[in-house]
Formats: structure tokens, sequence, C-alpha cells
């Protein structure tokens, strides 16, 4: 019997996620990235290299029944080459942050002011268009300066929290939503995911997702970003991917962000999306405890990307649920020792 195959641009952490959601369900997968040492190489084929290089994407989708991405910055005309899933124009819209604001505007989805320092007022954030991830391509600005035509100026928001949410469409256009997640941030980068979010506006948050999901035609799983200010919803940004959010629903939900995904792309019924407790996903930031130290903490699952240390990376992550909050606390302070970045 001929297993069904799942190629995916990109092989880092998401796609090695993917990989070993898929192959209880009996797929098997292969995937592009430039790093011969790729995470996702221990869950399926690995072809070498470049991911806008167009023999090694005719390779890569050689025989595949459906080809999807781990990752936002995929060139659009690759994911086009080999009809990747989620659509090409999720991509093509949220790749540029004056795109995505303009999208938002269109769809009466709520985000900070956007355009020129003149339109957002001081202070503001002047993010690069393009490319920008993890805190990366944005900086503060208190006082008036140019912007370059390849920059986006966004009001500087007092929000109460950071939260998100994430939501899946099939193939038939079944939609279904996790609940929504409450997120610590800092240097840019996400260190702390608490699910589901206390007194989180679920059903608001759904709308906006549905809206993106509609608007794009879309199959896969999607994330929305989003500030409470007050306990209104502003929009961040949206990935059109698995998203480091929603890494708690591998052990706190019914059904997995990652085997929702496969489901979706593939034409099989979605699953549930109930979560089955309260779960706190804690990043592995540029280096960890030992494997021994976190397997002591009491509820704790592990998750190692087999990717080397080095600052600012994420390297792991470790997802207790139902736990005490001095063991939440307990686990906080033991990574962060190790952490770097």
């Amino acid at each position: 019997m001929r297993l069904t195959l799942v190629a995916c641009i990109g092989g880092g952490q998401l796609g090695r996620m993917l990989g070993l959601a898929g192959l209880s369900l009996g797929l098997r997968f292969r995937f592009l990235d430039p790093s011969p040492t790729a995470p996702a190489a221990a869950v399926g084929e690995l072809v070498v290299g470049d991911f806008d290089d167009e023999a090694a994407l005719t390779r890569l989708a050689a025989g595949a029944d459906v080809v999807t991405y781990e990752f936002e910055n995929v060139a659009v005309v690759s994911a086009e080459r080999v009809n990747a899933l989620p659509p090409a124009r999720a991509l093509e819209l949220g790749q540029d942050r004056l795109v995505e604001k303009e999208l938002f505007k269109r769809l009466a989805i709520p985000s900070a002011r956007f355009g020129t320092l003149a339109e957002t007022g001081l202070p503001a954030i002047v993010k690069s268009r393009r490319l920008g991830y993890d805190g990366k391509g944005q900086r503060r600005v208190d006082a008036l300066e140019e912007a370059s035509a390849h920059e986006l100026a966004e009001e500087l928001v007092g929000f109460d929290r950071e939260l998100s949410i994430l939501g899946v469409r099939s193939r038939s256009g079944e939609t279904r939503f996790w609940p929504v997640v409450e997120n610590l941030h800092r240097a840019g980068i996400l260190r702390v995911s608490r699910a589901p979010a206390s007194d989180a506006p679920q059903a608001e948050a759904e709308e906006f997702v549905g809206r993106l999901l509609d608007e794009l035609g879309y199959v896969g799983v999607i994330a929305l970003e989003l500030f409470d200010v007050g306990g209104k919803l502003l929009a961040n940004e949206f990935a059109p991917r698995v998203h480091n959010t929603g890494h708690w629903t591998i052990e706190g939900a019914t059904t997995s962000q990652f085997e929702n995904h496969l489901r979706a792309i593939l034409g099989l019924p979605l699953g549930d999306t109930d979560a089955i407790g309260r779960s706190v996903m804690i990043n592995l930031i540029g280096g960890a405890p030992p494997v021994e130290e976190l397997l002591r903490l009491p509820r704790a699952h592990v998750h190692l990307y087999g990717k080397d240390p080095r600052p600012g990376r994420k390297i792991g992550h470790v997802t207790l649920v139902d736990a005490s909050e001095p063991t939440v606390a307990e686990a906080v302070a033991l990574i962060e020792r190790f952490a770097d970045g």
C-alpha cells in the first residue's frame, strides 16, 4: 500500500513537529532545507537546497500528495510553483506589513494606527515591511525622523497583555478554533504561553480569524497575534502556518495544531480543538537545563528540536498541563537560568 506523501518547504522544528504528528497517521514526509542537519531530517527524507531553487523544489514535490510550508518567508513564486497549501495569496498578503495592515482595515479587523510617523504620532514603532520575526527589524522612535520606503510606522500600543488565537480551515471549508492564548515576550521572542487565557474574548477573536480564512480561501492552520487593550482587541499580525503559540496543543488539546494542519491540507476530517486542561508552554531559548532536570518537573512534557544552542535560538520547549503554579514558577526559573538570549 502506498503511503501518502506530504512535502514541506522548510525543515525546521515546525516541520519536525508536523512530521511527528503525521507519522502516527501513516503519512510519510519529505522536506526542503538548505541545512543538511535540519531538525526535520529526523522524521522524513531531506532535500538539501535553497528554498527558491527550481530543481530542488521539483525534487521536493515529485510524487507528493500535497505540499505545505513551515515558515512565512517562502517566496510566493516558490509556493505557486508547487501548488502549496496554505495558498500562496496568504504569503503574499502576510509578508509585507503595510499590505497586511491594509488587509486588516479592509476586513474591519481593528489594529494600531499605521502609516507615516506624522500619522501615527510619537512615540511609535518603526518596522521593516518585510522579513521581520522574533523582534527583528523594528525599533521604537521617540522623535520625528525619516522612515524609509521599506519601513512602516505603527502607533505604540499600551496593551494589557498579548494574546493569540489559532484557527484551522479544511479543503471543504470546515473551520475550528483553539482557545485564545496569553503570551509573554521578551526581546521580541516568545518566552511563555498560557492556554486558555483567562477571561479572553474568544468569540471576537474567532470572528477576526474567520474573516481572514474566508478572504484568503485558506486551507490549513493560521495564527493571529493580538493586543488586549482594556478589553478591546487589536490585531498585530497573522502567520499563515503552524505557530509557536500553539505548541501547547500537542499535549493540551484534543487535536494538536500539527495534526489538524495535516488533516486540513489532505482533505481529512478536522479534529476537536478543545483544551483538555490548563497548559503552560515555556520556550528553551539559546540553552537548556540538562534533560534529566526538566524530566523531574511534575506534569512536564519535554520537546528538544535537535538544534545546537545559540543565543536567541529556540532549541526546544516544555509544556506543563494542569501543573500547580509553584511547579510552573519552578519550571520558568529553572529554564531562565540556562537561557541565552
